[in-house]
């Protein structure tokens, strides 16, 4: 049985918090799921947080870049937050730039990046 990594909503973002190894399988199942989440919510950003991630190989590496690709195509930007060192040196080292990938140091910088890019607070905090 392949585990599905769950999809959350904050405001108008969904947030992935990848806890699981992934596998070519769950990656594939995360692409399908997150298109059909931002169509269902219209959210205008995706934050995917690798913080747990310890290793990142090219298809992985290159369906990150896929579905930033297809969250733009549905008006969703996309920021791939607490990237490891080790795993940014493995993907310049695989010749991956994950062009058209943001990216941020944590999620609170995620939110950032998203609120300044959409130009208006797409979350808020609660207060």
């Amino acid at each position: 049985m392949m585990d599905r990594v769950p999809v959350l909503k904050l405001g108008d973002i969904l947030i992935v918090s990848i806890q699981i190894d992934l596998q070519d399988q769950s990656v594939l199942a995360l692409q399908e799921d997150l298109a059909d989440q931002v169509v269902a919510t219209g959210a205008r950003g995706v934050i995917i947080d690798i913080t747990a991630v310890e290793i990142v190989d090219s298809f992985i590496g290159r369906m990150l870049a896929t579905i930033a690709a297809i969250s733009r195509m549905l008006d969703a930007e996309t920021v791939v937050v607490g990237m490891r060192p080790a795993v940014a040196i493995t993907l310049v080292e695989l010749g991956l730039s994950l062009g058209g990938v943001r990216t941020a140091l944590n999620l609170e910088k995620g939110v950032a990046l998203l609120n300044h890019l959409d130009g208006a607070q797409i979350v808020t905090a609660a207060q």
